[in-house]
């Protein structure tokens, strides 16, 4: 198995490099785009003994995105693509960073960008997308202050356990609505560099994955359906000196309903020693609907999920309501109220209620 993915995304990168051709405009051009989603919002929520939590603040997230591409006279599509965190707390940090090459015969990636689990992942409707979403990018419940474990992370279901370290990633053509993609990442634990070989058979790295993933997308008369499933695998690097240390397998399996108006999805996603560790698993599901009419979008979802958080024992529940509105093209205005709660193995249960009033300006 292990040959036929690396052989597969060499014999893509190899396709493309076989006939050099000059680019139509002789050059490649550079865009510029990017996003900002800014919210005020109120939140009541638990809080430990000595901490308290501001009941009004504001959140961002902010990205900036530049991309140069172009085609040559042959039909090849090249590319770069890097994305830059830049609200202030990031220090513009590189988020993603990769080529890309895509033609008739499909895609490649390379570099610093998400696997085949992801990219293929279906999900489900949301109140907003930015807060109970695939990836959760805004949450005002802080996890900290509540006294629930430290560093508790977003309540995201996305299939990533790779992330964005180097990678080559081959996703096929759209065959009348089916797609595959496949990767291969060498180092997990290792960030990009130009000089020297990531170390190989550190205690406890993550080292190579592996990912595979499905989609089909398809009307039918009134009804619209996407399904799709993903898998990852990431070999743990281990001696006698860690026995705790075992692979990461994650996988996902998820489907949407469309029928005018409405949508309604649903998502399962586990995950099997979570960060290398034996025997952490997480395991939940997220189902959602929503409702468009005109410039306006209504939606609502429920998340839940066992052991969040690596130290496990610990699980979340999430209920959100919320409606988007769109007032121009790539510009919208969101309100939504989630309710959060936290269920620790020890018996000390945590929660919290917001309301998060904001926009999205892509650009």
């Amino acid at each position: 198995m292990k040959n036929i993915l690396m052989m597969t995304v060499a014999v893509g990168a190899l396709a493309f490099a076989a006939a050099p051709a000059m680019a139509q405009d002789g050059g490649v051009d550079l865009s510029i785009a990017g996003h900002m989603k800014g919210y005020v919002t109120w939140n009541d929520q638990d809080e430990a003994v000595g901490s308290e939590a501001r009941s009004v603040d504001i959140l961002r997230e902010t990205e900036i995105h530049f991309t140069g591409e172009t085609t040559l006279d042959n039909g090849l599509t090249v590319g770069f693509h890097t994305e830059l965190e830049d609200d202030l707390g990031d220090g513009f940090a590189t988020e993603e960073s990769y080529a890309y090459f895509a033609g008739n015969w499909g895609r490649v990636n390379f570099g610093a960008e998400d696997g085949a689990a992801y990219l293929l992942q279906v999900a489900a409707p949301s109140a907003d997308s930015n807060v109970d979403g695939i990836r959760q990018y805004i949450s005002a419940f802080n996890a900290d202050i509540a006294g629930v474990a430290a560093a508790t992370e977003a309540l995201d279901y996305d299939t990533a356990p790779t992330g964005a370290s180097d990678k080559l990633t081959y996703i096929t053509p759209n065959f009348n609505g089916f797609q595959a993609a496949v990767s291969y990442t060498p180092e997990v634990d290792a960030a990009s560099r130009s000089l020297g070989v990531s170390a190989d058979d550190e205690e406890g790295d993550l080292g190579t994955a592996y990912e595979a993933a499905v989609r089909y997308e398809g009307n039918f008369d009134a009804f619209r359906l996407a399904v799709g499933a993903g898998y990852a695998q990431v070999e743990v690097e281990e001696d006698a000196v860690a026995p705790a240390n075992d692979d990461v397998q994650s996988w996902n399996l998820g489907a949407n309903v469309g029928f005018g108006a409405f949508n309604i999805g649903a998502v399962y996603f586990d995950e099997e020693n979570t960060g290398g560790v034996e025997d952490v698993n997480t395991d939940g599901f997220v189902v959602g609907v929503d409702y468009t009419t005109g410039p306006f979008v209504i939606g609502a979802s429920y998340y839940n999920a066992d052991d969040v958080h690596e130290t496990a024992g610990l699980d979340a529940e999430r209920y959100s309501g919320g409606v988007t509105y769109n007032y121009g093209p790539g510009m919208s205005f969101r309100g939504s109220v989630h309710h959060v709660q936290y269920d620790e193995a020890a018996g000390d249960d945590v929660d919290g209620t917001s309301l998060l009033l904001g926009t999205q300006i892509n650009f």
